[in-house]
């Protein structure tokens, strides 16, 4: 896991490319080197994590080839004997998964992406040809940002590289800006910057770099595979059972420890608990929040069903309670994030990745896609039982509206968790289901964001729109719940979830891993019937029946526990000064993007 950047036609492409090793030094502190070639520089910042010696270094050179890699492959090992095998003449000089990729592309061009397995953004570079190819991983786990000003042409995994680059345009991108207030992250392959751009996941790039005005090249190498043919409970139960632990031992593959992240929920404990099994001992972390702030937020104790999981297995189990007094940390957290996202789940990655990596740990596996890929979020649920709302006669609906509307969402001291839910599901209960799931997780409709922003956005609220239906109607028109789990993997998992992880682990020097987001786990959940994923009443039954091999029931079938932080008694007590000061009417004018009295409004309604 590391950091990589690359700058071609500029004046100062060396002075770059050291800079971007300064600005992105946290994601690789044990070497930071540069390499040059006529129009060209690359930056690499090495996080060692697979083949510690110096000899893996990069940017590595051999034999015409030059490649700055961030990520791991994870069936490297695999990869390597088949060349081997095929091409005996083939010498390798390290022992890590760069040189194998590199001699991948060597044999196979582009069609080296078919055969990887892991989580991937790199970049490779013919020295004779001036061919450059930048490829990332099939569900955008590993960022990759780039702009083209002019003839000259800059990559890197950082927003931050790229922003005072000579020429930059900083315009606001008002769709990408539309989006981050909507939703609280950065839908698509838009930056906030309007000619700054994503490698869209499953993307390779090729630049030719000896051209006058050298211009990339976009393809799609992969798709998900998205015909449904495990349709009995017998046949999921077999395939998922073997698949999920297939994937486990490829994410342990390292030259260092590897620990994991522990919630007490299913999805971590699952994964913590099968690790444990090639590691006896893992070490586990969790997050701890104070009894009065949880509840105002009505959260479950998450660090009890924790603490019995790490008794029962022999973790070595550590806790990081989290208190309003991160405040302090918010403006390094803002700056690590890049772009705006609104989940605090950000910042308990980075306390946690923090507190792992002050105990000498680099490796942590994460639970993360589990809910995308089962069907196990709450607003995907509440989809469909609108569905089943919506049929009801006018005559029940007028009475729930009234009752549901009278409900107080908080009393002195102590939130009313369900009013909450009860609200926000009534707000898209009578759309159609697509508006629907999009309402679910939008924090505000079309008028609201009218009111919200000076700027007319009828033009990115409509790019929206079309966005979020363009994925949903793309497969399983006859299944609403898959529906909603790829329209979840194409934009809240990329968007949100693997965004802030990437960056908040990263800023600690941390690599967090996601067994779940693995190409093969994916694919076979996404062939799984939807009828599966939500039978009984359980969300994610399929995968809870599958973990009834490995966890205690009281950990499967526990009230799910949110991945975040209790920002209203934070907001209403410790913070309230910040949040004051911060949107006062003369900060909100001063920015210009904003209606203060509808921001007040939002204040004094929370």
């Amino acid at each position: 896991m590391c950091g990589i950047a690359g700058f071609i036609n500029f004046e100062k492409n060396e002075w770059l490319a050291r800079n971007a090793g300064q600005v992105q030094g946290h994601r690789g502190p044990d070497a930071q080197k540069t390499w040059q070639h006529e129009n060209l520089a690359l930056s690499h910042q090495r996080l060692s994590i697979i083949d510690l010696d110096p000899r893996s270094d990069q940017p590595f050179v051999k034999n015409g080839l030059v490649i700055i890699f961030n990520g791991e492959i994870y069936n490297y090992k695999e990869i390597k004997d088949s060349i081997k095998n095929t091409n005996p003449d083939t010498e390798f000089i390290t022992a890590s998964d760069t040189e194998v990729l590199l001699e991948l592309y060597r044999l196979k061009k582009e069609k080296c992406l078919d055969d990887l397995n892991g989580m991937f953004a790199f970049a490779i570079y013919e020295i004779k040809t001036g061919k450059l190819f930048i490829a990332r991983d099939h569900f955008g786990i590993k960022p990759l940002f780039y702009t083209q000003i002019g003839n000259r042409i800059a990559f890197a995994s950082e927003l931050k590289s790229l922003v005072n680059l000579p020429g930059f345009d900083k315009t606001i991108n008002m769709h990408a800006l539309t989006g981050a207030i909507n939703y609280l992250w950065v839908p698509g392959n838009v930056t906030m910057f309007r000619n700054c751009h994503k490698l869209p996941p499953a993307h390779y790039m090729t630049v030719d770099t000896l051209a006058l005005s050298p211009t990339p090249s976009i393809s799609r190498y992969w798709e998900l595979d998205t015909n449904v043919d495990i349709t009995t409970e017998e046949q999921a139960l077999s395939a998922l059972s073997n698949c999920i632990e297939r994937t486990i031992q490829r994410h342990m593959v390292s030259d260092v420890p590897v620990s994991s992240f522990l919630s007490g929920g299913l999805d971590s404990s699952l994964i913590s608990v099968m690790a444990s099994k090639l590691n006896p001992g893992l070490s586990t972390y969790t997050i701890a929040i104070s009894v009065d702030d949880k509840k105002v937020e009505q959260m479950p104790e998450d660090e009890k069903y924790a603490r019995q999981l790490a008794d029962q297995f022999k973790f070595n189990h550590h806790e990081i309670k989290i208190t309003p007094a991160i405040i302090k940390l918010l403006p390094e957290i803002v700056y690590t994030l890049d772009e705006p996202i609104g989940d605090p789940a950000a910042i308990n990655t980075f306390l946690i990745c923090k507190a792992a990596r002050e105990r000498g740990v680099k490796v942590l596996l994460s639970g993360m896609g589990a809910d995308e890929i089962f069907f196990g979020y709450r607003r995907q649920k509440a989809t469909l039982i609108a569905r089943k709302y919506r049929q009801l006669p006018s005559l029940l609906k007028t009475p729930i509206r009234f009752f549901a509307n009278k409900l107080p969402v908080r009393t002195n001291r102590s939130g009313k968790k369900l009013a909450r839910w009860a609200k926000r599901f009534l707000s898209f209960a009578n759309l159609p289901t697509e508006e629907a799931y999009m309402k679910s997780y939008s924090y505000y409709n079309e008028q609201e964001l009218r009111q919200l922003f000076k700027a007319d956005i009828s033009e990115g609220y409509g790019w929206l729109r079309h966005q979020h239906s363009t994925i949903f109607k793309k497969s399983y028109n006859n299944d609403p719940i898959n529906q909603m789990c790829y329209t979840d993997i194409q934009m809240f998992m990329v968007g949100l979830n693997l965004t802030y992880t990437d960056r908040a682990s990263m800023a600690t020097s941390v690599e967090v891993r996601v067994p779940f987001i693995d190409k093969e786990v994916v694919t076979l959940a996404m062939q799984i019937e939807g009828s599966l994923k939500f039978r009984k009443r359980q969300s994610k039954y399929i995968l809870k029946k599958t973990a009834e091999k490995y966890l205690p029931r009281e950990i499967i079938y526990r009230p799910k526990a949110s991945f975040g932080a209790p920002l209203r008694s934070w907001i209403s007590n410790d913070l309230k000064d910040m949040v004051n000061d911060l949107l006062s009417k003369e900060n909100v004018e001063k920015r210009g993007l904003f209606n203060y009295d509808f921001v007040k409004k939002l204040i004094d309604d929370d």
